[in-house]
């Protein structure tokens, strides 16, 4: 039986997800769900407003929710947490233990499952850190990103006013991430590690003083960082920053016995940030479909989920293929 998949947002995560349940023939897609017009969208399932998503609440096994965590998410994961199981990639790191509790009371009333924060950081990410750190009690972790396009700054960047269009790359210290390779654990502050770069469209007669004074001073996203913000020409937009690079690595540098060094990497380079993203929410909502049969409620987080119940396969097929 497949698991019937609806879709909330249909920006480019939104056809990331679409495209990764083609490759999960587990899945199907029932609807996608927009407070555009949906005469607007051409998909590949029939595209509703969101104003009638309550209608779907029987048709839907897992519900994706692909809006940004600047302001999106935080209304539309409880709301959606209150009639569906749900998987989303809400990503402000700072926030996220207010978002959990917000989702986890309305699904928790709903007798839902939602899984938060997915994607690659938080996300594969996070697991990664978790997992270092057991191993290598004695050591430090230290994550980048980059180069790369990050969705959630470049959807905060969006939202400032007098912004027409923009995108913000994250690049990260490549001196700083040698040393560590070389076994180094070297104290560093959040702007030693990287720089955030933006490149801003801005509206016909807009203060890009007061633009730029908005994005640097952004907290959650841009306050504690170098950031470069770069205004460029509609058209130069479109012909340098159409393509959505991205990626990063997690390093744990730590010693075991009497002070033997040990270096542990988790590294992922991406053509597509959105299209990777959306293939861990597919594989998530697997997992919440699983966890969702089982009886299971509430928010949960990549912590909270065993690596098994993301494949289609057995636990028998991954004892014997995998294991």
């Amino acid at each position: 039986m497949q698991i019937k998949i609806g879709i909330v947002g249909y920006g480019n995560l939104g056809r990331g997800v679409e495209a990764a349940i083609r490759q999960n023939p587990d899945m199907q897609l029932v609807a996608v769900f927009t407070r555009r017009d949906p005469a607007s969208i051409q998909a590949e399932a029939p595209v509703v407003h969101l104003s009638e998503v309550e209608t779907y609440k029987d048709k839907i096994d897992v519900m994706i929710l692909c809006g940004g965590s600047a302001t999106d998410l935080p209304d539309q994961g409880p709301q959606l947490a209150s009639m569906f199981h749900t998987v989303d990639s809400y990503d402000t790191h700072a926030r996220i233990p207010e978002y959990y509790a917000n989702v986890d009371q309305a699904a928790r009333a709903s007798g839902r499952v939602s899984v938060i924060s997915t994607g690659w950081d938080p996300g594969l990410f996070s697991i990664n850190r978790v997992l270092m750190e057991s191993i290598l009690p004695q050591g430090t972790t230290y994550t980048f990103w980059g180069k790369g396009v990050s969705q959630g700054h470049s959807d905060a960047v969006r939202r400032v006013q007098g912004v027409k269009m923009g995108v913000q790359y994250t690049i990260p210290n490549e001196e700083a991430v040698n040393r560590i390779r070389a076994g180094e654990t070297p104290t560093l502050s959040t702007r030693d590690k990287h720089l955030r770069q933006c490149f801003i469209v801005a509206e016909e007669g807009a203060d890009q003083e007061a633009i730029r004074q908005e994005i640097v001073n952004m907290p959650h996203y841009f306050a504690d960082y170098d950031t470069e913000v770069l205004f460029i020409s509609e058209e130069e937009m479109k012909r340098d920053h159409g393509a959505m690079p991205h990626g990063g690595i997690v390093i744990r540098s730590g010693h075991t016995g009497e002070g033997t060094k040990q270096v542990a990497e988790f590294k992922i380079t991406l053509d597509s940030n959105p299209e990777f993203t959306s293939s861990v929410l597919v594989a998530y909502a697997r997992a919440a479909h699983r966890m969702a049969a089982e009886g299971q409620i509430g928010a949960k987080t990549v912590f909270d989920i065993p690596i098994g119940y993301l494949s289609p396969k057995s636990p028998e097929q991954l004892r014997s293929e995998e294991l």
